[in-house]
């Protein structure tokens, strides 16, 4: 069931469709196993999703992850209150199935309704939130919206792991709490952050919900090629199925090619 269909990707993106002038004729099938390649690496609207998609990894999966860090750590303090209500509350995002989330923040960026345009009414001020140069952060405040808390609970087990003598220990020899955050805790679930990053490039990768939903109140501001697989359906609504099996298997190749140079980058530092 997982592999099946990657093989077909894979072997369908090797053929292409011809027809004939006049179109009196049925299309045929022909084998050209790099012209569907070469025609994604030349397609500018291709390669500029894969741009896209790459800004929005290195710049949404920090902030996500720092943010998904700092909630942990606080839900972790001995001093906090109510960690249960803060716990669940950061977590139920998630629990929001992502169309009907972005559904949600629509409304929260649309022209007509949204109430964040309204507060800023008095002061003279409109967040262009479907600008060609902002919609791509409108679309990274949804999915860190959605993502920081799932994360955060991942970061959260992990600080449980820690021995409670290693850090009574600390505490006895003086070290704030600061200092217990930065020495103990933030080492020891350097794990789970390297987990969480590896998903989050993945996730970042297969972008499509969010910009989905979004698309017929943007304007045109999210195109028909806004991310990799967008422009992968794109192709696929258009019948050129081998084509979009071509964009697809290199979105994938890319993906792991990022995905093991992070991988080994992380576990050269554990042998270090």
């Amino acid at each position: 069931m997982y592999i099946a269909p990657i093989v077909y990707a894979a072997f369908s993106s090797l053929f292409t469709v011809q027809r004939s002038g006049l179109g009196l004729t049925a299309p045929t099938k022909v084998f050209e196993p790099l012209a569907n390649y070469a025609r994604a690496v030349h397609d500018g609207a291709f390669t500029a999703s894969l741009g896209r998609v790459a800004l929005f990894g290195l710049v949404q999966v920090p902030v996500m992850l720092g943010l998904a860090l700092i909630l942990a750590l606080l839900i972790d303090s001995k001093s906090a209150r109510g960690r249960s209500f803060f716990r669940l509350s950061s977590f139920l995002p998630y629990a929001i199935p992502g169309v009907s989330a972005a559904l949600v923040w629509s409304f929260m960026y649309s022209s007509q309704s949204s109430p964040i345009n309204r507060l800023l009414e008095p002061i003279g001020v409109a967040v262009p939130f479907f600008d060609d140069d902002l919609v791509l952060w409108s679309v990274a405040n949804i999915v860190t919206w959605s993502w920081a808390g799932y994360n955060m609970i991942i970061i959260y087990a992990a600080l449980q792991a820690i021995p409670a003598e290693i850090l009574e220990a600390a505490r006895m020899d003086g070290a704030s709490a600061f200092r217990i955050a930065w020495s103990i805790k933030i080492p020891a679930v350097r794990g789970a952050l390297v987990l969480t990053t590896l998903f989050s490039i993945i996730g970042s990768a297969q972008l499509f919900n969010e910009p989905t939903v979004l698309q017929p109140i943007s304007g045109g501001s999210v195109s028909s090629s806004f991310t990799p697989i967008i422009s992968a359906q794109s192709a696929v609504a258009t019948g050129n199925y081998h084509y979009a099996a071509a964009q697809s298997v290199l979105l994938a190749l890319l993906v792991g090619l990022v995905s093991f140079v992070f991988f080994k980058l992380t576990s050269r530092g554990d042998q270090a």
